[in-house]
């Protein structure tokens, strides 16, 4: 048994708040866009990384994900987002910092998401 991808589903009350996150800030491009449907829907696209976003007020509120992005490049991605975005930095871990089990790690969210970047 083989896996390509794993594909996550994020439901935003407004989905430009997850555009802002995830296409302004981290760099992911429209792979797919249903933005003027009337239940807006878009698949986000980088580095082989796929992510769906959703318009959906009442999933929005149920569902607060969380989601590790490794990289082998931790100090540039926190260099690039800490200057562009800083106001998405996560209060309790807004600089990379080497964790108890060896990652080194920062995270960011918006009111939607937290996403924690982790160099092994």
């Amino acid at each position: 048994m083989k896996y390509d991808q794993l594909v996550p589903n994020v439901y935003y009350e407004n989905i430009n708040d997850g555009l802002k996150m995830f296409v302004n800030c981290l760099g992911f491009e429209i792979g797919h866009s249903e933005l003027s449907a009337k239940e807006p829907f878009c698949v986000l696209n980088k580095d082989g990384l796929s992510i769906y976003l959703f318009q959906h007020a009442p999933l929005a509120k149920e569902h607060n994900p969380e989601f590790r992005i490794v990289t082998k490049n931790i100090e540039e991605v926190y260099e690039k987002v800490s200057r562009s975005h800083p106001e998405y930095l996560h209060p309790n871990l807004k600089i990379v910092t080497l964790r108890p089990w060896g990652a080194r790690e920062f995270a960011l969210r918006d009111d939607q998401v937290c996403i924690v970047f982790q160099q092994w």
